[in-house]
């Protein structure tokens, strides 16, 4: 459900005159004036020695049981380098030894009912050691897949299977 579904009122003055325009909601009362912008977030391809690709599998809704990048939301105040490295330790217990932009994509994420605006930006990483691997955090499993492999269909989020198939093709 569209955020504008949510706003019956102005969080303000508490006027019901509040308006959405494609991006923001403006009281006409008090001149309140709030803004809904794409919230960051990361991605993270890493391979193996044979150049199978790293895939997690998502523990919890939304699309419980299918497989996903590591990855997750930039903090407040935190680069999308560090918070890139922050979620590859917090999900699969592995240090980064390098980290290389690859592109971005636009996605809907949709949490209890309200979807929330992402931009995902992807990195590759490398990875020198892989023996403290494990599914941790919003992880239950983790494989590893060759691309020619891959079937994005078994992907959940809809930017995820984009960067996957992208990833694919540069690989091809």
């Amino acid at each position: 459900m569209h955020i504008k579904e949510h706003f019956k009122s102005c969080p303000k003055c508490q006027s019901t005159a509040i308006k959405f325009d494609t991006k923001h909601f403006v009281c006409s009362e008090c001149g309140f004036d709030f803004y809904i912008n794409a919230s960051a977030a990361v991605a993270v391809l890493i391979t193996n020695a044979k150049g199978e690709l790293l895939l997690t599998v998502r523990k919890f809704d939304p699309f419980k049981g299918t497989y996903d990048l590591p990855g997750g939301f930039v903090d407040i105040n935190e680069t999308v380098e560090n918070a890139a490295t922050r979620e590859i330790k917090e999900e699969l217990n592995l240090d980064i030894t390098s980290l290389e932009y690859f592109c971005s994509f636009p996605n809907t994420y949709t949490y209890k009912e309200i979807d929330y605006y992402t931009l995902d930006m992807v990195f590759k990483a490398e990875i020198e050691d892989f023996t403290p691997l494990q599914a941790n955090d919003d992880v239950s499993s983790i494989v590893f897949l060759s691309p020619k492999k891959i079937d994005t269909t078994a992907i959940g989020l809809t930017s995820i299977k984009a960067i996957v198939s992208k990833y694919i093709d540069s690989v091809s």
